[in-house]
């Protein structure tokens, strides 16, 4: 029962990530869903950046605290090994679902190309992005990395297997594509307000200081010179530039 209930765990969390990365795409294109970046009317601006940096803020910490080597060993103390993806998922989920319960509309607009040749061209960067983060999780193993490789195999009485580490696809152009897609898709807006500013540019530090400063220091620990290596001559996010950073 334990097991079944890990895999009806795994698939549900799975389920709620789909629901939350397709509302994060409307969230942040501004259509179809019933709030986004910039729905709403806005409120005094002092109160608003402290509310959105501290929502902010609290995905940041879970998403890196959760992430590292030292919290998971600890972490699985709690909970099944198997189930300590699936859990980390469901928490990012929620850290983002607050994210857009919360967040204050700020919308001066800084600038609007809507309906120009720009804009069009800014609407197909957004969904360019979106597609390399979802592509690159399918290059590596997306199974595994959203915790239903884990369930299943628990649920089959086996243990998974990780991929390991793995130079296909995009990711033998940069190191980190699915963090180089959400930056395409944060900043490629038509019409870019203070808040998506301000979004955009926090986003953008938590990703730099998070995989150059904290992922890859782990990565570099397990893996050795064989990520050394690999930081040494495939750039960090964007190809061709910034190789060994």
């Amino acid at each position: 029962m334990g097991r079944i209930f890990g895999f009806i765990y795994g698939v549900g969390v799975y389920a709620l990530f789909l629901a939350t990365f397709l509302y994060a795409i409307a969230f942040v294109g501004n259509f179809v869903v019933f709030k986004t970046i910039d729905s709403g009317t806005s409120g005094a601006l002092l109160p608003s950046v402290m509310i959105n940096l501290a929502v902010l803020s609290v995905f940041a910490v879970q998403h890196s605290l959760m992430a590292r080597p030292a919290f998971k060993r600890w972490w699985v103390k709690c909970i099944p090994n198997a189930l300590e993806r699936s859990t980390y998922i469901l928490m990012t989920c929620l850290a983002l679902i607050l994210i857009f319960l919360a967040w204050q509309p700020m919308t001066t607009v800084i600038w609007d190309v809507q309906g120009t040749w720009i804009g069009t061209a800014a609407w197909g960067l957004f969904w360019l992005g979106w597609g390399v983060v979802l592509t690159s999780t399918f290059m590596i193993d997306h199974l595994d990395l959203f915790g239903l490789k884990q369930v299943y195999a628990n649920l089959k009485t086996r243990v998974a297997v990780s991929p390991g580490f793995l130079q296909v696809g995009l990711y033998r152009l940069v190191r980190h594509p699915i963090m180089t897609g959400f930056l395409i898709a944060f900043w490629a807006t038509p019409m870019m307000t203070t808040g998506h500013l301000l979004f955009a540019l926090v986003t953008t530090g938590y990703i730099v200081i998070a995989v150059l400063h904290l992922e890859e220091k782990d990565l570099i620990a397990e893996l050795g010179e064989d990520y050394q290596t690999y930081k040494r001559t495939v750039p960090a996010f964007v190809p061709g530039l910034g190789r060994g950073r």
